[in-house]
């Protein structure tokens, strides 16, 4: 099975990552979990990064059963994404906003657990994540203030570093976003059950289905 975390086609953002640095093991977080249970959160933390992967490779799979928009002419096999669709973790589980029926969702839930666990690995990573948005704003601010502090404080000086400061952020931000997503915020389900799904409403109110998990070794 192919297991690179890139995309098919090449105008994919993932084909830079077509290597990988570490391959997940199935019994890795367990391992870590039963070595350091001491450590307050661990348990949820590591939930939490599982969950998150889960509530992606969801909503991939859901994206290519009945994508938002599909355009006259793309690549076979291009990765395609409902943007219509977006997802919250938790510790728990994940809340899944966006018209979708729930038999749809069970099945979408099912089935990317396990194209995750069996080695679609790209599948953890998703470009509308938060995490790519997060940071953005930590680059970007990073290097506004390395640029004010480096650079004489004249106003032409400051502004042409700003500017370059500005756009070296954009053009790192999306790559760097995926890599955080691949190896910090992200896990390979391996320890995950899926529990239920259900009609909810978030803690801001707002309607969405929940899939709840819990934790097997």
């Amino acid at each position: 099975m192919n297991t690179s975390a890139s995309f098919p086609g090449s105008s994919s953002p993932f084909d830079f990552f077509s290597f990988d640095f570490t391959t997940p093991q199935p019994t890795q977080d367990a391992d870590l979990l039963r070595q350091l249970s001491f450590i307050p959160g661990l348990k949820e933390m590591i939930m939490l990064r599982q969950v998150h992967a889960l509530e992606h490779a969801t909503v991939w799979v859901l994206s290519e059963a009945k994508p938002a928009h599909t355009p006259k002419i793309r690549p076979a096999n291009a990765q395609v994404d409902n943007e219509l669709l977006g997802g919250l973790s938790t510790e728990q589980g994940f809340y899944l906003y966006g018209e979708v029926n729930i038999s749809d969702l069970r099945r979408a839930v099912t089935l990317g657990l396990h194209r995750l666990t069996s080695g679609e690995w790209d599948l953890a990573v998703h470009p509308r994540c938060g995490t790519n948005l997060s940071v953005a704003m930590l680059l970007t601010a990073s290097l506004v203030v390395g640029v004010n502090l480096l650079l004489p404080f004249r106003p032409i000086e400051q502004l042409i570093g700003l500017g370059l400061a500005a756009t070296t952020a954009a053009e790192l931000s999306p790559d760097l976003g995926f890599m955080a997503q691949r190896y910090i915020t992200t896990a390979i389900p391996f320890n995950l059950a899926i529990e239920n799904i259900t009609l909810t409403r978030d803690v801001w109110g707002r309607e969405s289905h929940f899939v709840k998990v819990s934790w097997q070794d």
